[in-house]
């Protein structure tokens, strides 16, 4: 049975910094392609990164490009989003997922940037 068990969210300040965790199992993470996925209050869900089994990426949408870094631990197999630079803008439930074959989600994790 797949599980993907994100973590790491909070509230924090606009310029802030957090890092979430995905932990995984279930199934060969890796030979598997990861994204993180965001959904914003009134919003769909989209994708914000993604990194490949095999070397590919990160690759990142427009709207975090420069402030977060996506990267992963096959050992554990694990995927992080280390987030900087945080806007009011960012503030959503973060996912994440295999990106060719999308598994049930997770609970996410709540991000919340505010002042």
């Amino acid at each position: 049975q797949v599980q993907l068990v994100e973590s790491g969210g909070g509230f924090v300040q606009p310029g802030g910094s957090l890092k979430l965790s995905c932990a995984t199992s279930g199934f060969n993470f890796a030979y598997a392609s990861m994204s993180w996925y965001r959904q914003a209050p009134g919003k769909e869900r989209e994708s914000i990164a993604t990194i490949s089994n095999v070397g590919g990426g990160p690759y990142y949408a427009d709207s975090v490009k420069g402030r977060f870094t996506m990267s992963r631990d096959d050992a554990k197999k694990t995927v992080f989003l280390q987030m900087n630079n945080l806007r009011p803008e960012d503030t959503a439930v973060y996912f994440c997922n295999r990106r060719d074959v999308l598994y049930s989600w997770g609970q996410g994790t709540h991000v919340t940037v505010s002042s």
